[in-house]
């Protein structure tokens, strides 16, 4: 492999650990971290068409994949030790990163024209962001016992969640995290999901009954991102200013829905000071890295 072509290996394996982190870390939108990191054009762009040039697609996705696989396995009891005894600091972090991206979205409104019509589009997509956050931290009322997921109904209910978190992740600012809480399932497939890759629980009944479950869930959460990635790549082609401002939005309303408050002791003011700082930092980075390996493919 060409020097060049190594670069761009671990760039993408860097980028694909980042979106492994945002499916784990509530509230953190993958597809921000994509817009972020200067790939959710051809990430969509692949997505909504992924047989077309499919050994290309194969090799731009591959090391993503990589990435995604190792951040999740690696990082899942971190994040999860971090989000229960830090909560404060590790929502700033990520804050931040969302935060630290807004100029490369406004940049990216403004090769358009801009309507005034369009804020309504921006006011629309901030409520719809609030909302999902505000139902996903709320928990949301559903028919269904979630506690049990060996019933019928769940293994209904499941796929049907998985689709739906599916879309909603193609749109710039919704988590599928969120997404999840919203429908009470988020704790019980994190569940399965850290008993799926504990050594003890290897080849058990329960295990293989987890790993059928995961696996629905995750073929429906492709479909039905690959169906409405179709509308957005459209969204995204026609009306590029219109769909930018509407991300802004979304953004903004991801950023105010995991608002975890002030810290409340010096300890965590210290960790917060610097887990914003690392974000804003690691944000930066990402653009300069983005611009970098863009323009050399």
């Amino acid at each position: 492999m060409e020097k060049k072509g190594l670069k761009n290996f671990f760039y993408r394996m860097l980028c694909g650990a980042f979106l492994g982190i945002s499916v784990i870390a509530p509230g953190i939108s993958g597809s921000i971290m994509a817009v972020m990191m200067g790939i959710y054009d051809e990430l969509i762009g692949i997505i909504s068409n992924p047989f077309k040039n499919l050994k290309k697609n194969i090799a731009y996705l591959f090391p993503m994949v990589i990435g995604a696989f190792a951040s999740m396995l690696l990082l899942l009891q971190a994040l999860d030790f971090l989000f229960e005894h830090y909560p404060t600091p590790a929502y700033l972090l990520f804050m931040s990163l969302i935060a630290g991206s807004i100029p490369t979205v406004i940049n990216e409104a403004k090769k358009g024209k801009i309507k005034a019509k369009y804020f309504i589009g921006v006011a629309c997509a901030l409520v719809f962001a609030l909302t999902i956050g505000y139902l996903g931290k709320t928990g949301f009322v559903v028919a269904v016992d979630t506690t049990n997921t060996a019933s019928t109904a769940m293994r209904i209910y499941l796929p049907i969640c998985g689709g739906v978190a599916g879309m909603m992740s193609m749109v710039p600012g919704m988590s599928v995290s969120m997404v999840l809480m919203m429908f009470s399932i988020y704790e019980p497939l994190l569940h399965m999901v850290t008993g799926i890759i504990s050594p003890e629980n290897w080849f058990s009944d329960a295990w293989f009954v987890s790993v059928i479950t995961i696996g629905t869930v995750a073929l429906a959460f492709l479909v039905g991102m690959v169906l409405f990635s179709n509308i957005t790549k459209r969204v995204f082609d026609k009306h590029r200013s219109l769909a930018f401002l509407m991300v802004l939005g979304f953004m903004t309303g991801s950023i105010v829905s995991i608002f975890p408050g002030l810290p409340k002791d010096l300890t965590n003011w210290i960790l917060s000071i610097v887990a914003v700082c690392i974000g804003l930092g690691v944000s930066y980075i990402f653009k300069i890295l983005g611009k970098k390996f863009n323009v050399e493919e």
